[in-house]
């Protein structure tokens, strides 16, 4: 494992360049609009793989404003959707679709009380979009089934993690569908009992990623710098680099210092609601910035 060592670039300021004028290793960090989903009532209901005890609705609504606030000092531009009441998970709009610059995907979510939050959150893609595709039916396969927890956009290829949520019929319909844009996708392993690949890490920069250990042994990750996350906080993993800023949940203190050492402009939000049903600071959002 990899610190990231002084010759990090410096990150100031600026606004996000034109995509046309944007290294590539920028483009898996640098956006200008994100598609956020109100917590429902229902979230109390939502999936979770410990119960660590129900969701406080007013406090996670606190809390979700408090991102939205954060994402637009970073300089996006939000739309903030109404809740699904039907759909306790909605909130995390994330695992329903990836939003590319070429265009946007709707994701096939493998938890089944979550398929129908794909279909809901289309036509706010094909609002952002000109370009939205469906994952192709592949054989005997079928659709396969793949969430955007699982999925971690570098600046060089796209990684999806198998778990209990993605599997491979789903990932080979990711592959078909974004090869005429370019990507290189590759299958790695997410950890025994973690619900989500991007459970386990975050990225920092196009080559940088913040992760645990147990996601690091494996090596699968080696040839990116990677930043690990204290022992013992392992949750502060899930962050997420938006232009010049890294959104860290809060009360991960040392991991906090560990980023902010390593040249990262580090902003920590209460993320305690979400938490509790398994919720982290990329599962709130979809950022994207459109390359036409």
């Amino acid at each position: 494992m990899v610190d990231a060592g002084p010759g990090l670039r410096h990150m100031g300021q600026s606004q996000p360049a034109s995509d046309h004028a944007m290294p590539i290793q920028d483009r898996s960090f640098r956006f200008t609009h994100a598609i956020l989903r109100r917590p429902a009532d229902s979230i109390v209901d939502g999936l979770r793989a410990v119960d660590t005890g129900t969701p406080d609705v007013t406090l996670f609504r606190t809390h979700h404003e408090a991102y939205r606030a954060a994402l637009e000092t970073a300089g996006l531009k939000t739309t903030v959707l109404p809740p699904l009441e039907d759909f306790p998970d909605s909130v995390f709009v994330e695992d329903a679709a990836l939003c590319l610059p070429e265009g946007a995907i709707v994701m096939r979510p493998g938890a089944p009380t979550r398929l129908g939050e794909a279909v809901k959150i289309e036509p706010a893609l094909r609002d952002a979009y000109g370009d939205v595709r469906h994952l192709p039916s592949l054989g005997d396969h079928g659709h396969g089934r793949i969430e955007g927890g699982d999925v971690i956009v570098t600046g060089t290829e796209i990684l999806v993690g198998r778990s209990a949520r993605t599997n491979g019929a789903g990932i080979e319909a990711l592959r078909e569908t974004v090869r005429d844009w370019g990507y290189r996708v590759r299958e790695l392993a997410t950890p025994p009992d973690v619900l989500h690949f991007k459970t386990d890490c975050g990225l920092l920069d196009g080559e940088t990623i913040l992760v645990t250990r147990r996601l690091a042994a494996g090596g699968q990750l080696d040839g990116y710098r990677l930043i690990p996350v204290a022992d013992g906080e392992e949750a502060a993993a899930n962050a997420v680099r938006v232009n010049d800023i890294v959104l860290l949940p809060a009360g991960f203190p040392r991991t906090a210092e560990t980023v902010r050492d390593a040249g990262y402009t580090v902003v920590e939000l209460e993320n305690s609601e979400a938490a509790k049903v398994d919720g982290g600071m990329s599962c709130l959002s979809l950022r994207f910035q459109r390359s036409a």
